[in-house]
């Protein structure tokens, strides 16, 4: 690619970029057909990727006979392994040329060892388009002078950098938004919260969920008021329950959880892939009130993260239960296997579903006073498990870690807890098989016999409300989860600067 058309590439994308308003980019996929983008995708993926031209040819595919979505539906997924892994990452972008794109992050994945993904300054601005969505229509800040404090790891990692760079485009496109970053520095982000907040009209955090509460907590515990500065949330990284919500949003004095966080789904593969909406943060909330009606739509005795997409810049599918993804990035996917499981629910599928339910969401979402009609659009949704090898099986039930989270947020148990647990089945000197929850205590809080039973109490009763087969396969005197409690940091469960993991087999 020579230096003029690299340029004119840059320029055209951020001319559409500042000049066409967000209601107008998110009506796009109202008068294109997905199937035309996703087919046009694929025949230049097909004709100027030297990894994909190969990965075809070596499955014995002509690109010329893949002409309708049924077509398309059978070609071969590529992922990680198979493709990725497989060729050279020059091969893996377009025209084999590594210098079209100006960035490169890093994921370390599973295996400990690096993935590279590059990308152009217009696939940023792409994804700059859902955090405009998120910070437009939750947070009005088109309107509302804003400080974005990126609380991400700042370095090779996707979220800090790409986060980072996507706020800057929004202030050139107006918003009149000013971001510091201070990465995930806990003591930076309290200070510059503090020395900083009162010049704006609100304040956001943008950060990984348990990194995000832990700052909010420390700052309770050291008198900082965070209603005054008007806090909002943008996350990424982790499912979470709707107490976790609401329990964080009382912390920092939030009104309307439904406009005042959003979670990103998001992937050091090809960045942003759907976003929390009101609308979805809306439903999602009857559901955790509901969770019959939230088994039945997706069929499993947990909450996934449930999010927003435009099916024109992200195309979904769903085979054998996990989802494929088709998008343009510095390495362009097509129906790319990331190994998350979950769904797609057409947007008028999942209002006739709440209808069957007795909830209307365009009725009950609570009004943003200043816009009430912000947030609602009609996107599909696409729902995320997340990976599925971090369940329990304990008497042919699955037992999940959410299940226990939501246990541990209950009322006064929260004071006591700083929400992480090893979750295992183990056996006593009978072979007799229990379940095991080592609950880590927050700083400063005594063990006692008390709190251990009240703690047994709230996951037993949460995991019968929440979790069917728990209740139905699991006989009553079996039910009852033996707890035990920790110091902060304990080494053996909870060793600190370590990833955490909240089963062990």
């Amino acid at each position: 690619m020579n230096c003029n058309s690299q340029q004119q590439r840059a320029i055209r994308a951020f001319v559409d970029f500042v000049s066409i308003p967000i209601e107008t980019l998110l009506q796009r996929h109202l008068n294109t057909a997905s199937s035309s983008v996703v087919l046009t995708l694929f025949h230049d993926v097909a004709a100027n990727v030297p990894a994909y031209k190969a990965f075809l040819a070596a499955s014995g595919i002509n690109p010329e006979t893949i002409q309708t979505l049924d077509d398309f539906q059978k070609l071969p997924a590529i992922a990680k392994e198979n493709y990725i892994l497989h060729y050279p990452l020059s091969d893996l972008c377009r025209n084999g040329q590594l210098a079209a794109c100006d960035m490169i992050a890093a994921s370390s994945g599973s295996t400990g060892k690096p993935t590279f993904w590059p990308r152009f300054f217009t696939d940023e601005l792409q994804i700059a388009i859902r955090f405009e969505q998120i910070f437009h229509d939750s947070f009005n800040a088109d309107t509302r002078r804003t400080l974005a404090v990126i609380c991400f790891t700042l370095g090779t990692w996707v979220g800090g950098m790409f986060t980072t760079n996507c706020c800057r485009y929004l202030a050139s496109k107006g918003y009149p938004i000013t971001v510091i970053t201070p990465g995930n520095n806990k003591e930076e982000i309290l200070r510059v919260v503090q020395e900083l907040g009162g010049n704006f009209e609100q304040v956001v955090l943008l950060g990984y969920p348990p990194f995000l509460k832990d700052v909010i907590d420390t700052g309770v515990s050291r008198g900082v008021k965070w209603q005054k500065y008007h806090m909002k949330l943008v996350m990424a990284g982790e499912v979470f329950s709707e107490e976790w919500r609401s329990l964080v949003g009382e912390r920092v004095g939030s009104q309307n959880p439904c406009y005042d966080f959003a979670s990103l789904y998001g992937t050091a593969d090809a960045g942003v892939l759907g976003n929390e909406t009101p609308l979805s943060i809306c439903i999602r909330r009857f559901l955790a009130e509901n969770p019959d009606a939230a088994r039945t739509l997706f069929g499993e005795s947990r909450l996934p993260t449930l999010v927003q997409y435009d099916p024109t810049s992200r195309f979904f599918e769903v085979k054998n239960g996990s989802l494929l993804f088709s998008g343009d990035n510095g390495i362009p996917l097509v129906r790319y296997d990331i190994l998350d499981t979950g769904g797609i629910i057409s947007y008028d599928a999942m209002l006739e579903f709440l209808a069957e339910w007795k909830f209307n969401p365009l009725e009950n979402l609570p009004s943003n006073t200043q816009h009430s009609k912000r947030g609602i659009h009609s996107l599909p949704f696409v729902y995320v498990f997340g990976r599925s090898n971090f369940t329990v099986s304990y008497f042919g039930a699955n037992i999940y870690p959410e299940n226990v989270t939501v246990g541990l947020e209950q009322p006064v148990i929260q004071k006591w807890v700083t929400g992480k647990f090893v979750l295992q089945v183990k056996e006593d000197d009978d072979k007799n098989r229990f379940l095991s929850v080592v609950v880590e205590l927050a700083p400063g809080v005594e063990s006692s016999e008390d709190k251990r039973q009240a703690i047994a109490a709230a996951i037993l009763t949460q995991l019968l409300r929440l979790n069917s087969e728990f209740a139905n396969y699991v006989p009553s005197e079996y039910q009852t989860p033996q707890v035990t409690l920790t110091a902060t940091g304990d080494r053996e469960y909870f060793p600190i600067g370590v990833k955490h993991r909240y089963t062990r087999k």
